[in-house]
């Protein structure tokens, strides 16, 4: 009796190591799937946008400004034909990538609040560090050079932006495998392309 409630308990801890680890496994696919998930449509959303940056109603050029953590651009965000000041940007107290929406005044020539109207959180759990940028950008030669343009772009530069790399690390539980996920993007500024050569 005593061997057969041996064997018994050797063979309940077996399955039970087995199931911990097929608990373990599924976790982190399941986490993994998750952030993946988070950044990729987070990620199709702002190049999307981007892709859209156009001239502001009062004649100001399509980028207000740009760095590693944020961009500020002019879009048409919800197709009304009134173009809208749109800010991106990671906050990183509470690792949000976050959109923010200004609509112009009524005024002639209309006028853009200096910040933002409306902010919405369009990903959490956004891990990128100070060498891992959200935002890079570069000018119409990437192909041949792939440096980019230093942050945050001076006024000087903002002209040049043809490209912009939309990085994001997502992270459900930093602290725990599995590691963040990455995803990354490039859009051309659609309204700002140039043929020269």
């Amino acid at each position: 009796m005593l061997i057969v409630i041996g064997i018994m308990s050797l063979c309940m801890v077996g399955v039970s190591y087995f199931l911990a680890n097929i608990w373990k496994t599924n976790a982190y696919i399941y986490e993994t799937g998750q952030d993946l998930t988070i950044a990729s449509r987070t990620v199709d959303l702002i190049t999307e946008d981007l892709r859209r940056s156009k001239q502001a109603d009062n004649g100001n050029y399509p980028i207000v400004s740009a760095s590693d953590f944020e961009i500020i651009a002019y879009i048409d965000i919800d197709g009304d034909e009134i173009t809208e000041k749109v800010h991106y940007f990671l906050d990183q107290n509470s690792d949000e990538l976050k959109r923010g929406t200004s609509e112009p005044s009524d005024d002639d020539p209309p006028e853009y609040p200096s910040e933002d109207d409306i902010v919405e959180a369009l990903a959490s759990h956004v891990v990128n560090e100070d060498t891992e940028p959200v935002f890079s950008y570069f000018g119409r030669d990437y192909f041949s050079d792939q440096t980019s343009f230093t942050t945050p772009v001076d006024s000087g530069n903002i002209v040049n932006i043809r490209l912009v790399k939309v990085n994001l690390m997502v992270d459900v539980r930093p602290y725990y495998s599995p590691d963040h996920v990455a995803v990354e993007s490039f859009v051309q500024l659609r309204n700002l392309k140039d043929h020269e050569q």
